[in-house]
């Protein structure tokens, strides 16, 4: 699996997703918070994000001003060839090691990453097998690229562009570790993070555009969706439970609403691409 979203400039719905593919997120202009799993980035043009998909993500964009950015989906299986060379470099090292991390690309280093992906882009319009080739190519550049750059382990310490940020970096630590616990509510965050309810709601919604608890139900549907992909064996009900749902009814339409498809039809579909793929 490749696929090549260049300089995309159209419309999306911000919601929190996952996928089992890596990804390679460049952002070249607009304004954008990227919350990646516990971590919020404030990105500026030149930053690249390279993002081990099953952490759960999602871009908050000002739609008042263009918002441009380049993706690559890519399953590393696509790169075995080229990792079984000789004298190869261990180009997945930063995707295996950091998991998501972001690189601010300036000077000549933004240049440089820019013809990369221009040049892939030229490659995939020509239509053919050798443009397809030149394009994979062009990518294993990119990732030699990013991984010249990642050598250097991270020295400094994230900053935070204000109090309100670092505020909701604390709020989403805290919902990372205790999102499947079935008594989370506000006053525990209140109690917790000794910041008042109205305030908690107003700074998260207004960081991230998403409410708190919008953001603790993706956030269990979405493992949901990995729990039935690894553990096939689990019960839907076990699940649900596990998760923090106090009642299945709950899981179930709140499963629909953000899948399509109920937990039950979901597991069914799993179970019929497994007996595809063999």
């Amino acid at each position: 699996m490749f696929e090549l979203n260049y300089r995309s400039t159209g419309a999306f719905e911000p919601i929190f997703h996952s996928h089992t593919f890596y990804e390679v997120y460049y952002f070249h202009e607009g304004k954008c918070n990227y919350l990646i799993g516990d971590q919020i980035y404030n990105l500026s043009p030149g930053d690249l994000i390279l993002m081990y998909g099953m952490t759960l993500h999602c871009p908050k964009i000002d739609p008042t001003v263009p918002y441009v950015r380049t993706i690559v989906h890519f399953d590393p299986a696509i790169l075995r060839p080229f990792l079984e060379l000789p004298y190869v470099l261990p180009i997945m090292q930063p995707f295996e090691q950091f998991k998501n991390y972001r690189l601010s690309l300036r000077g000549k280093e933004k240049e440089e990453l820019e013809r990369i992906l221009q040049l892939m882009r030229e490659h995939q319009q020509r239509g053919d097998k050798v443009g397809e080739g030149r394009m994979l190519l062009g990518f294993v550049d990119l990732l030699y690229f990013v991984y010249d750059r990642c050598l250097q382990p991270l020295s400094e310490q994230r900053e935070f562009a204000s109090d309100k940020e670092k505020s909701v970096q604390d709020v989403i630590a805290l919902l990372e570790e205790r999102y499947t616990d079935d008594e989370l509510n506000m006053e525990r965050l209140q109690q917790e993070l000794h910041l008042s309810k109205s305030y908690l709601a107003k700074i998260f919604k207004e960081v991230t555009g998403v409410t708190i608890f919008d953001y603790v139900y993706r956030k269990r549907v979405n493992e949901a969706k990995i729990q039935f992909l690894l553990h096939p064996e689990l019960a839907v009900t076990e699940v649900s439970l596990r998760l923090g749902f106090k009642h299945l009814a709950h899981f179930s339409r709140l499963f629909k609403q953000q899948v399509g498809v109920t937990p039950e039809r979901y597991k069914k579909q799993l179970k019929e691409e497994r007996a595809t793929a063999k």
